[in-house]
């Protein structure tokens, strides 16, 4: 008889295997090198281990009905109404199952969005049955507040019942302030208008939830994941206790609260990150005395992670982000189009971004295994190390009076500052890579398709009674963006970009390396590599140099050659005019030698690339 799937034992014909066996093998390749070299840190100080046992006793955590897909949430942003209703009803005819409406001055409006009137939201919603099983996200800002009002208005007139509509209407007042850096009111004085209007749609029939606490605003602006959960949860409970005070019961006001969590292409992260969440709110509805249920938890992938350079690759960072977020559990997912750090998106670019959902979730099946991560042991421990890091940064935000008091200390803001600025020298010195700008770049590229709308400038609201740091977001890939934009005006002005000799010396296989990663090095900042065939001889070098028109060198060729070729092929650069040497490589105990044959900078792995390109384009002017 076959063998019964239960009793089949794959490693049955191997010796089995230990943690000490395995750490055995590991000091050999380390070869008196540290273990610790191999465990690394988040932004928040956790240590990844390289190796995880098996985390035997975790249960799954509960989030989204077993079995049951996430809400495949597509953007809707088109300034123009009618437009937009064109793209929200061919969303919905081919996979969407709910629409995300951006209004203008929302938090994730990205320069567009719909103009929040009566009329544009009847002209939007023509012909989308709102009623028939599909989701309504609301993003809107203050200048578009009355979003809410204006689409239960709309339900009404249409005479549709609002218990039979999915709608997550998105206040979240706490998440614009800090996004703006001011406040007409104070917290107290903008709390009971929101419960007040929160409490008209439930009492219209609404289901909710309708506010909503938005974590996107900390990763927008650089934070870590631990500040996000921790200011999720912040303001979670600033609105929970909000609505207590309106007379809501508390089992009834948890469930008018919903949470949005940014999406990225650290995969590992970005799931803990989901599960995290869910484990942390399941604490505070403990600590208030209901039972817990699932937190609705809906995604965006992330604004700061889009590169303009070489676009199409962020479709590839969002396919990450979305399996990840799915993963996690979260119950709805809206990728952004990968041109919208350009502009508005194309169709095709709206396709992309819905068809990545649809892949995922009809022909690789993600959602059929609920919390697929649980008892994964790196997974289980990096989960509750950011609950418990999370934790303890929300318990310091509480004893600071709440998320808006923390907000008008600047308690908040340094510390995703420093985390920022972390961050960006990581990008800096591309240890942390964005392919396509930071590493890998195409000076060749054609530039990607948008259409043709003029962004909307956002409108000011209110006075400025209260200020304090914004929380203004970000993207990662703009510093050496900004130096691709100067390769390109002077490629306009010129007819040429800004070159950069590569003085390959000797054979291919002692080059081949260092020309490669001086090439990518100097074109990310878009200053164009000459390649070259090796050479031996100095002075065929310095010809071969002149003839390029390049102003710049760069040496490069293997440790053991350069003892041998590098001193006199920099002096014979030097006298052929170049303004400035560079080599690949670390100089060891040549860089006395090498600096005074001519050679300035030494680039390697770690160099603070983003310095060194700005100081090139500094000696151009």
């Amino acid at each position: 008889m076959p063998t019964a799937i239960d009793d089949l034992r794959l490693a049955a014909d191997f010796a089995p295997a230990s943690h000490d066996d395995w750490r055995k093998l590991v000091d050999g390749v380390l070869k008196g090198a540290p273990f610790e070299k191999l465990v690394s840190k988040t932004y928040d100080g956790i240590k990844l281990q390289p190796i995880y046992p098996r985390a035997h006793h975790a249960a799954p955590i509960a989030g989204r009905a077993a079995g049951a897909p996430w809400q495949i949430m597509q953007r809707i942003d088109h300034p123009d109404a009618a437009k937009a209703n064109a793209q929200a009803l061919h969303d919905l005819e081919n996979g969407a199952t709910g629409l995300t409406l951006v209004f203008q001055g929302a938090n994730g409006a990205r320069g567009f969005g719909i103009e929040a009137t009566p009329e544009s939201i009847a002209k939007l919603l023509d012909g989308v049955f709102i009623d028939a099983g599909i989701a309504l996200e609301l993003q809107a800002g203050p200048q578009s507040r009355m979003a809410a009002l204006h689409l239960a208005d709309y339900i009404a007139r249409k005479e549709i019942d609002p218990a039979k509509c999915d709608i997550r209407f998105g206040y979240d007042p706490i998440g614009a302030t800090a996004v703006w850096g001011q406040s007409a009111y104070n917290w107290w004085e903008m709390a009971p208008p929101v419960t007040e209007a929160i409490k008209k749609l439930a009492a219209a029939g609404f289901k909710g939830p309708f506010a909503v606490a938005d974590g996107r605003i900390i990763h927008d602006a650089g934070g870590s994941e631990v500040q996000e959960l921790s200011w999720v949860l912040a303001v979670a409970v600033s609105y929970l206790r909000a609505l207590e005070d309106a007379n809501i019961p508390v089992e009834t006001a948890r469930s008018m609260i919903y949470a949005r969590l940014s999406a990225d292409a650290d995969q590992f992260l970005t799931l803990a990150k989901f599960r995290a969440l869910r484990l942390l709110w399941a604490r505070i509805e403990e600590s208030c005395g209901v039972k817990p249920k699932p937190l609705f938890i809906a995604a965006d992938t992330a604004w700061r992670m889009l590169t303009q350079r070489d676009p199409y690759v962020n479709l590839l960072r969002a396919t990450v982000a979305t399996f990840s977020a799915g993963l996690g559990g979260a119950n709805a997912i809206c990728v952004l189009p990968h041109t919208l750090a350009l502009g508005l998106p194309d169709a095709f670019a709206r396709r992309a971004a819905r068809n990545t959902q649809l892949v995922l979730l009809e022909e690789a099946n993600l959602a059929k295994v609920s919390d697929p991560a649980a008892g994964a042991g790196g997974i289980e421990a990096l989960t509750l190390e950011l609950c418990e890091a999370a934790w303890a940064q929300f318990q310091d935000i509480e004893k600071n009076g709440g998320a808006f008091p923390a907000l008008g200390n600047n308690l908040i803001q340094p510390r995703i500052a420093a985390t920022r600025k972390a961050r960006q020298a990581s990008i800096a010195k591309r240890r942390e890579v964005l392919t396509g700008a930071s590493e890998f770049p195409n000076l060749h590229e054609p530039r990607a398709s948008v259409l043709k709308v003029k962004p909307v400038p956002a409108r000011p609201y209110g006075k400025d009674k209260i200020k304090f740091n914004a929380l203004e977001p970000i993207r990662l890939a703009v510093p050496f963006e900004a130096l691709r934009d100067k390769s390109d005006h002077i490629l306009a002005r010129k007819g040429a970009r800004p070159k950069m000799f590569l003085a390959n010396l000797g054979t291919a296989a002692d080059f081949t390396a260092r020309a490669s990663f001086a090439k990518s090095f100097f074109e990310t900042g878009g200053i164009e590599a000459v390649d070259t065939e090796g050479f031996s001889e100095p002075t065929a070098l310095a010809e071969a140099f002149k003839a390029s028109g390049a102003a710049f060198v760069c040496l490069c060729s293997s440790d053991k050659l350069y003892p041998v070729h590098a001193e006199a092929a920099a002096r014979a650069l030097q006298g052929a005019g170049a303004k400035h040497i560079y080599l690949a490589g670390k100089p060891g105990e040549m860089e006395a030698g090498l600096r005074a044959s001519g050679v300035r900078d030494f680039i390697f792995a770690g160099t603070d690339a983003l310095a060194m390109l700005v100081a090139a384009y500094g000696m151009m002017e």
